[in-house]
């Protein structure tokens, strides 16, 4: 990987990759899954559950080694054990749980996880007996024949063991090698030798057993994650124009009938409803998004926008906002830990923090709301129907009363009070006449 960073806590589509075989195993239905910590070890606990178990193994002798090191923290669990690697992140929940299943009806010893691949080259080859039906040995690139190196089968490295059979073999395995290694494919012969089933279950989708040891192994499981999100929401009635250039996150929700055009990005625990257009030029991280809202070349973080909201081009809502129904913002315009009631509008180059607008206010060209004195932040109140002048400074705390008016330019120190109806203008601004509703 050429990075400081050890590699199963390298992201992928947002989560480390270690975090992606946690899951599926936890899908999968497995109890109390043990992490094997190696390289980095400290670093990798840290990242980890903690219901996960953890085993240490300071010194690398194998993989043998490494799988052995769990045996004590599995001394009190009953079934099978399933082996799986930190760094192959595309196996799914329903594979594992079909490799148990053959390896329960086939009464095997051990059953391999297997792949059909196109260029098996550098991978281990499985070998089966005569019928098929059983696997005779593991035999790697550097020892096998010709013959032997045209087979397409190979060890995905992940495997389902009897666990008193995988405890027995493991203490007989020996470290006569060029490494000097214990290595877990040597318990496969180990078993066939001592006249043990071993079968092998072989994935339908090699992409699943795909394994990251380079930036751009993890490119390609990036897209396989990506492609397997946007098939899913093409299959719930999603449009997706242009799935190469989108980005959504698996745990992203959203809603049928809903378009996401290019250059979008959705991430988080976003969830966005139904018949929007969001796109193009988009970014929703964690965000809450209503039925009917459209947002075009705008960012939305951590906010609540209910149904029929439009926003942008080139907006910013954030961090604990929330538009109401109808709320319609412009073009370069930033709301920040606000709450919009429903029906305001907010044309364009304007800022509002920490500030509450009342139902149908409107906010003009340029407002800021200068909520922060460089020590605090401070709240700003506009009622309803108010109208802010463009270019209107208002600085928190203030008040703006239920259907009052700001003229263009006004200054609104902070402590102002405008009172309900009235017209504010000036620099400081003041309040010079009752306003005609």
């Amino acid at each position: 990987m050429k990075s400081q960073t050890a590699k199963v806590l390298h992201s992928l589509v947002g989560r480390p990759l270690i975090t992606w075989v946690l899951q599926a195993v936890g899908k999968a239905g497995v109890d109390s899954p043990v992490v094997v910590l190696g390289h980095k070890a400290d670093d990798v606990a840290k990242a980890l559950p903690v219901s996960v178990l953890k085993a240490l193994q300071t010194k690398r002798l194998g993989t043998g080694h490494a799988v052995l090191m769990a045996k004590n923290r599995m001394a009190s669990l009953q079934g099978e054990v399933l082996v799986l690697c930190g760094d192959a992140p595309l196996i799914r929940a329903q594979t594992l749980r079909r490799l148990v299943q053959q390896h329960r009806r086939t009464r095997a010893a051990a059953t391999i996880l297997t792949a059909q691949v196109a260029n098996p080259f550098g991978y281990g080859r499985i070998v089966r007996s005569s019928d098929g039906r059983t696997v005779e040995r593991i035999v790697e690139e550097r020892e096998a024949t010709d013959q032997e190196r045209r087979l397409d089968e190979i060890n995905s490295g992940a495997y389902c063991f009897s666990q008193g059979w995988l405890w027995k073999m493991l203490a007989k395995v020996g470290n006569r090698n060029r490494k000097g290694e214990y290595y877990l494919t040597d318990v496969i012969g180990l078993l066939n030798r001592g006249g043990q089933k071993v079968g092998a279950f072989c994935v339908e989708d090699a992409e699943e057993v795909l394994g990251v040891n380079s930036r751009r192994e993890l490119a390609q499981a990036d897209a396989v994650i990506q492609q397997r999100t946007v098939l899913a929401l093409l299959d719930q009635g999603v449009t997706i124009i242009d799935p190469k250039r989108t980005w959504i996150e698996p745990g992203v929700k959203v809603g049928p009938d809903t378009v996401i055009w290019p250059e979008t990005y959705l991430v988080g625990a976003t969830v966005i409803g139904k018949q929007c257009v969001i796109g193009p030029g988009t970014y929703v991280d964690s965000a809450r998004v209503g039925n009917g809202v459209n947002v075009r070349y705008s960012m939305l973080e951590h906010c609540e926008v209910r149904d029929r909201v439009k926003i942008g081009p080139y907006s910013h809502v954030r961090k604990g906002s929330r538009l109401d129904e109808g709320v319609a913002i412009g073009n370069f315009a930033e709301i920040n830990r606000s709450h919009l009631a429903p029906g305001v509008k907010m044309g364009h180059m304007s800022y509002l923090g920490d500030a509450t607008v009342g139902r149908e206010a409107n906010i003009g060209a340029g407002t800021i709301t200068a909520n922060y004195d460089g020590v605090n932040k401070h709240p700003t109140k506009i009622g309803e129907k108010a109208f802010i002048g463009s270019g209107t400074v208002i600085v928190a705390p203030s008040q703006v009363g239920a259907g009052a008016l700001t003229g263009a330019g006004a200054v609104l120190k902070h402590d102002t009070v405008v009172p309900p109806g009235t017209v504010a203008v000036g620099v400081p601004a003041r309040v010079i006449k009752k306003r005609k509703l």
